[in-house]
């Protein structure tokens, strides 16, 4: 950020964004990298760049953060919500399989679906990507809580036409609090992508527009400060993987609450550490939990509300089968932060000890 600042590079151009952009592209394992001003700009444009608009509709995994199915609205289309697989809690290919098929037979088949790499794992692209394809329908990868992670040893950030990253404050590395990148193989969907994104201004000697664009341009100053947070991306997995484990190894002998589950071939970033909780086994709930640790001085947070509950999309179709609905009932999130040191992880572990009444 020093090199950067003494540069006079601060406006959104300059060397490190460019360099930001190769560098998370090499990372991800994809040829082009457009730096953004959010994850929620490159959910925008990824689906603009595959052709979406209005009229059309877009399936979208419910058990997720608002912006994923706010980004299908922004263009006039419809979000079509689609419930989780009980062993990943993402996208449940054999409910897309059989809403597909019979969309297929209707003639109602959506412009695209998006995937959400759900808490720091990818979701089964193996088995989504053979449906999509017998379908021709266009994957968008929502990968903005897994950068670092990967699945059959493909990584998050590499899958479908685009997939949209996110350096918000929250996630496991931050572009200065905020930021966001599209990725994706074909050129000319990140020309176009890097095109809107500066307002759509024409190649001209004058301020030149024929469309509308978006103010979406990442700075080279907030770039320089994602380069550097991404150089240490392997140490910052490393101690949520020590983090999780810890927990993990508190939970093993605890009747009724599980680890968020992963396929085999996945490996996680470890964004945050989730549990389930069952309050038939356990005799509270995860809500429950996360009063008592607020009481302990301690954040936690119930895992995200399945967006076809939220009264926002009332009037959008759901296809569901009740998984998401009861992993938001019994799901919580628990302090995952790579900064955490072991005094910290030890007063978490302790209030849970309390809570659980354990030993």
């Amino acid at each position: 950020m020093a090199d950067a600042i003494a540069s006079n590079w601060i406006a959104p151009i300059g060397p490190d964004v460019e360099a930001f952009e190769a560098e998370v592209a090499a990372r991800c394992g994809v040829s082009f990298g457009v730096g953004l001003s959010s994850g929620t700009a490159a959910l925008h444009l990824a689906l603009e760049g595959i052709g979406v608009g209005p009229g059309d509709e877009v399936v979208v995994q419910s058990l997720t953060f608002v912006p994923t199915a706010n980004a299908v609205r922004y263009l006039g289309a419809t979000p079509v919500f689609m419930d989780s697989d009980r062993e990943t809690w993402c996208l449940s290919p054999e409910l897309l399989a059989d809403e597909l098929a019979v969309r297929e037979r209707q003639g109602t088949l959506p412009k695209a679906v998006i995937a959400v790499d759900l808490y720091g794992r990818c979701a089964d692209y193996e088995g989504l990507s053979s449906i999509l394809v017998a379908f021709g329908v266009a994957l968008i990868e929502d990968a903005a809580e897994a950068l670092g992670a990967s699945i059959g040893g493909r990584p998050a950030g590499s899958f479908g036409a685009a997939a949209a990253m996110s350096f918000n404050g929250n996630k496991i590395i931050t572009a200065g609090g905020s930021g966001g990148m599209l990725l994706t193989d074909d050129e000319a969907l990140a020309r176009r992508a890097r095109f809107l994104a500066a307002q759509a201004k024409e190649p001209a000697a004058h301020y030149q527009h024929e469309e509308q664009g978006y103010n979406y341009g990442l700075s080279n100053l907030l770039a320089a400060f994602g380069r550097g947070q991404l150089a240490t991306l392997d140490q910052r997995i490393a101690r949520r993987a020590e983090i999780e484990a810890r927990y993990a190894a508190f939970f093993a002998d605890v009747e009724g609450v599980s680890m968020m589950p992963a396929m085999p071939s996945c490996r996680s970033n470890h964004w945050l550490t989730c549990i389930q909780v069952d309050p038939a086994v356990t005799g509270t709930t995860a809500e429950d939990i996360r009063v008592l640790l607020e009481g302990h001085d301690i954040e936690s947070r119930r895992v995200w509300k399945p967006l076809h509950l939220q009264p926002l999309f009332a009037d959008c179709q759901a296809v569901t089968d009740g998984t998401s609905e009861r992993l938001f009932d019994e799901g919580l999130c628990l302090p995952s932060g790579s900064s955490m040191g072991d005094a910290t992880i030890d007063r978490v572990l302790d209030a849970l000890r309390l809570i659980l009444r354990r030993g």
